[in-house]
This record gives C-alpha cells, sequence and structure tokens, in this order.
C-alpha cells in the first residue's frame, strides 16, 4: 500500500491545487483506489516567507510547524511543501516531526538534464534571500544566472496570488526566462510553483525544469517504496 502524503499548502493556494492535480494525474490508477491517499492543509494565513527573509516579517516557523503535526496526526507518512521559499524552514519541520520531508529543493536540482553547465534561475526573493538553490546547484556542477528583473517577476508571481494566469502574464514570465537564455542559461529552473502555472514547456527552447513536476515525480516513487 502507498504511504499517505501530508501537503504544507497554501503558498499560494492556486499552486496547491496545482500540485494535487498533478500528483493525480501522474499517479499509475485504473480505479479510485489506485490513487495516493492525501492530507492537505491549505494555510495561505502563513506569514509571509519573502519579508520574513528580508527581515521585516514574522517567522513562519511556527505556523509551518503546526501545519507539519497535524497532518502528521492525521495520517500522512511523508510531507511536503507546496512551496519552494517555505524550504528555508525545512529544518524547523524535520525536527518537530517523525515522518520525512521530501524536498522539492533536492528533487528539482536532481531532474536537471545531465551535461547542463549554466541555469537560469526564476525564483521569489525569499528563495533567492536563502540561497535554497544556489549552494546546491552550484554543488552539483552547475552556473546560476539569476534575472535582472526581479521586481517584475515578483509582480508576475503576486500576480498569481491574485488571480492573475491571463496572456499579458504569460508573455511576460516567458520574456524574463528568455532573458536568462539569451545571457546563456541552458536551462531554466521554475524555482517558484507559481510560475509554471505562467510558464510551459512550449515557450521555450531550452529545459524547463519544473519544481512542481520534480516534487510529484519524487513523492509518487517516495509513496510507493
Amino acid at each position: 500500500m502507498s504511504k499517505a502524503i501530508g501537503i504544507l499548502g497554501g503558498m499560494g493556494p492556486a499552486a496547491t491545487v496545482d500540485l494535487m492535480a498533478r500528483l493525480i494525474a501522474a499517479t499509475p490508477a485504473a480505479r479510485d483506489e489506485d490513487h495516493l491517499r492525501l492530507f492537505v492543509d491549505n494555510n495561505p494565513q502563513v506569514p509571509n516567507r519573502n519579508e520574513a527573509i528580508a527581515g521585516g516579517g514574522e517567522s513562519p516557523a511556527a505556523a509551518l510547524v503546526a501545519m507539519a503535526q497535524g497532518l502528521e496526526r492525521q495520517g500522512a507518512e511523508l510531507l511536503a511543501i507546496a512551496c519552494n521559499s517555505a524550504h528555508a524552514w525545512a529544518g524547523d519541520i524535520a525536527r518537530a516531526t517523525s515522518v520525512p520531508l521530501v524536498s522539492m529543493i533536492d528533487a528539482t536540482v536532481a531532474a536537471i538534464p545531465v551535461g547542463t553547465r549554466r541555469v537560469g534561475l526564476l525564483a521569489a526573493d525569499a528563495c533567492l534571500g536563502a540561497g535554497l538553490y544556489q549552494a546546491p546547484l552550484m554543488q552539483a556542477g552547475h552556473d546560476v544566472l539569476v534575472t535582472e528583473d526581479q521586481p517584475g517577476f515578483m509582480r508576475l508571481v503576486y500576480g498569481v496570488k491574485a488571480g492573475d494566469t491571463g496572456p499579458d502574464a504569460r508573455a511576460a514570465m516567458a520574456a524574463i526566462a528568455r532573458g536568462l537564455i539569451d545571457r546563456g542559461a541552458e536551462a531554466i529552473v521554475a524555482a517558484c510553483t507559481e510560475v509554471p502555472l505562467l510558464l510551459s514547456q512550449t515557450d521555450l527552447p531550452v529545459p524547463l525544469v519544473d519544481s512542481t513536476d520534480a516534487l510529484v515525480r519524487r513523492l509518487i516513487a517516495e509513496a510507493a517504496a
């Protein structure tokens, strides 16, 4: 029997629903009973991760720990966070719970095509500020490029949280990604779960490494182990 998965979500809600939908779509199933059991805490009241990392806001650690402990009490045998930036507090969660936390960061870095030297990193302010991807990417032998328009990128991320996934937003995200490609990126890492709601592989001439997809594949493998 597959392990039950507990998802710490709400950061943001649309990205959490996207993760759930992709888990369901990617699970080999011929009937309801073949699908994974999911416990989801879709909590949009988690303190803002970007403000916390910048030093101007409340830490989300207590909220994230409470969510993880609640999911474990409900029966979750694996935990996952539907937000890259919230992985800055993964250690707090791991210390407060007794079930494994499947890292979106580790899964994404491992999903980058072999031989890729330079990657373009699309990540929120908190994710960049905490260095969640830069160090593991460099340890894996990749050079890292970040966008020269981080404020514009963040406007698009917050736009998704407000429901804007229309053609103008999609074109703007694709332009930011192509800017990284023009500077030499051989792959684009969507290191924010809002990015795939605006950007797809068909928008780019280089591989798009989607952190949500990477987590989905890792969770399905871990749940079956």
